[in-house]
């Protein structure tokens, strides 16, 4: 299993993520996205209103190289914060118009007992 069962299960309750990609300059873009965690695949699917003619759908066809980030503040008093950062490849699909992440390394905190955890996946 590439992810934990606690990050499958954080990853399901959170709707919005980070997505950033290189565009062909080799400048970062990061933007807002909705995605979905696909158990068949163990991947990433991120969509959205017309992806494929977007800015980040086009930087993924050009440099499959991405970060995704998906976190939340659950309480400021005490500061507690969850996120699971993934990196990996990404293909751009157009049936369906989606950006797949098949994740490299993952890097959480305040999802599994025992606080952060990093690992590579391939």
């Amino acid at each position: 299993m590439i992810f934990t069962d606690a990050e499958i299960a954080y990853l399901a309750e959170q709707r919005l993520g980070r997505l950033a990609t290189i565009d062909p300059n080799g400048a970062p873009q990061n933007n807002p996205v909705g995605f979905r965690y696909n158990a068949e695949l163990g991947t990433i699917d991120v969509g959205g209103h017309e992806l494929a003619a977007s800015r980040k759908f086009h930087n993924v066809q050009q440099n499959g190289k991405v970060a995704f980030v998906v976190d939340d503040l659950v309480s400021v008093k005490p500061w507690t914060v969850r996120c699971v950062e993934i990196r990996g490849d990404a293909d751009a699909l157009a049936e369906p118009e989606v950006i797949r992440i098949r994740p490299h390394r993952i890097i959480s905190f305040g999802i599994d007992p025992g606080g952060r955890t990093a690992r590579t996946v391939s």
